[in-house]
């Protein structure tokens, strides 16, 4: 902003009380510098970042040198979109039904026989798109040749769109005398060809300030697999909650997609691209300024230029494919000082997009990522991911390796390890006791009575009482090799398996034979023993 006045710029006092009323009451530094230039009657060409006021910068001084007592056209504005052109034409009707200057729109998807019919009412100032002036020129429906003053708008991306020659035949149609004005927040070098065709000695406004995306912008990306993206946005916006976010695609065919996605997950969405009628694209931009919609999905061309006054968020599902389209997309945001954020989604393969923009438009792009409901840098998710968070400098870490680079064991871990060191030893135990030894592990029944509960004798009673029955033992034997003690005396396990042994033999010959024989050979070996 400046220290000059509306009055101190050459405008009258009528306009300058309006603009007051409108809380509009200082000029920005586009508009002190273009409006002397043009109510002298100079070519102008004006660059300037978006939401600079570049729009009542050329709008100002025509109302004021429109000559309302003449029904002749005497004023043309021409941008390159139908959503542009419809803003200027509410912005102008603002200020110009106090002056008596009647204003008539003429953009494409519109009636043309309803625009004819307007037309009549003989309009002072005209304001449309390229395609449509053209057709109503070339029909001779619109008559230019007491054309005083022209302005495009947005003027690299009109010149590109659509057919240079359509435009060009446009303006052989006015009066040759007649003052042009170039306006735009980013001016290609073949900018300066159409200068020397259509100008005579233009003012330069050429405002270059330290970065030509707004100050007010904090500007930051997101990495995410292609397949992730419907995710990572959904998971976005539930996050920041915003009233309203513009979500910017590269590739139409891929609006109805994103829309459908979208609308699956439960929130308000609605689309503007340029093969969408006038009525449509009207209805939605009313929506989503009013509130109604939360999400607009839109291309570069259908958004350019677009003023949503307070819009909070610019989204980039596909990265600009440009410096120059960047700065058309966060300047949806942040406009006239105000604050705005822009988030880019990139895949990995896209990252070095973001180090181009980083060092063409000198702002500082960050990598934000998304952590427990937090929108964080990559130094606050590093702290928050950190092992050490929560633990003060020398302080033990509890059932840790104590060597810094592990972590602490849960009770959990803890008692799985406890488990497993009492199965080893109880395998030891084992082998052991094959071996001759009948000593248990004392490490098995501390860890095992220590991990339940338990004293050591319990352990060890549990652990005598789980023997196996062996054959020609008793109960509670580990196996038949062992030894066994009962009432102090020893019997060896090879002698009881002989005996056992020996009284199968027996009652096997006595299968079959006659009673009497069998008798006999039981008296004759009771005899033997």
């Amino acid at each position: 902003m400046n220290d000059k006045t509306w009055t101190e710029l050459g405008i009258t006092e009528s306009l300058s009380q309006a603009l007051k009323e409108r809380g509009i009451v200082t000029p920005t530094d586009v508009q002190a510098e273009a409006i002397p230039a043009l109510l002298a009657g100079h070519d102008v060409t004006a660059r300037s970042q978006t939401g600079s006021g570049k729009t009542l910068a050329f709008l100002l001084p025509i109302l004021q040198r429109i000559n309302a007592a003449s029904g002749a056209i005497q004023g043309v504005v021409i941008s390159p979109t139908q959503e542009l052109a419809m803003q200027i034409v509410r912005v102008a009707e603002q200020y110009s039904e106090p002056l008596g200057i009647r204003i008539q729109q003429l953009i494409g998807g519109a009636a043309m026989k309803r625009q004819v019919e307007k037309l009549k009412l003989r309009p002072h100032l005209i304001i449309g798109t390229p395609g449509r002036i053209h057709e109503l020129v070339k029909l001779r429906k619109l008559k230019l040749g007491e054309v005083r003053f022209v302005v495009i708008d947005e003027a690299d991306q009109t010149f590109q769109l659509g057919s240079t020659k359509d435009l060009e035949t446009v303006l052989y149609s006015m009066n040759p005398k007649r003052q042009t004005a170039f306006f735009s927040a980013t001016y290609p070098e073949i900018m300066t060809r159409y200068e020397g065709r259509w100008m005579k000695e233009p003012v330069r406004v050429q405002l270059k300030p330290l970065q030509r995306v707004a100050e007010t912008v904090s500007n930051y990306y997101i990495l995410s697999d292609k397949r992730d993206k419907t995710d990572t946005v959904r998971r976005l916006v539930r996050l920041l909650n915003p009233a309203s976010a513009l979500l910017f695609l590269n590739d139409t065919g891929e609006i109805a997609n994103w829309e459908a996605k979208l609308k699956y997950e439960g929130f308000a969405v609605e689309t503007l691209y340029g093969d969408s009628d006038k009525l449509r694209r009207a209805a939605t931009l009313a929506r989503f300024r009013d509130g109604t919609c939360q999400l607009l999905l839109a291309t570069d061309v259908a958004a350019r230029g677009l003023d949503i006054e307070g819009l909070p968020l610019v989204m980039q599902l596909d990265p600009a494919i440009d410096a120059d389209h960047y700065v058309h997309r966060a300047g949806r945001t942040g406009r006239m000082g105000r604050s705005g954020t822009v988030i880019t989604i990139v895949t990995p393969q896209e990252l070095f997009i973001m180090e181009k923009f980083r060092k063409q438009l000198g702002i500082d792009l960050q990598e934000r990522a998304m952590f427990r409901g937090r929108f964080l840098s990559m130094e606050e998710l590093a702290a928050a991911t950190s092992p050490h968070r929560g633990i003060k400098s020398g302080q033990p870490r509890e059932n840790g390796t104590g060597l810094g680079g592990g972590r602490a064991k849960t009770a959990r871990e803890t008692k799985a390890v406890l488990e497993n060191k009492a199965v080893k030893d109880t395998k030891a135990d084992g082998a052991a006791s094959r071996n001759g030894s009948i000593q248990p592990s004392r490490s098995t029944g501390e860890n095992a009575g220590a991990l339940h509960g338990r004293s050591n004798k319990t352990v060890a009673a549990n652990r005598r009482d789980s023997g196996v029955k062996a054959k020609g033992g008793r109960p509670g034997a580990p196996d038949g090799g062992r030894a066994n003690v009962s009432g102090g005396s020893v019997k060896s396990a090879s002698s009881t398996g002989g005996k056992a042994k020996q009284t199968k033999k027996s009652e096997g010959k006595n299968k079959g034979a006659p009673k009497w024989l069998k008798e006999k050979r039981q008296q004759s070996s009771q005899a033997d023993k």
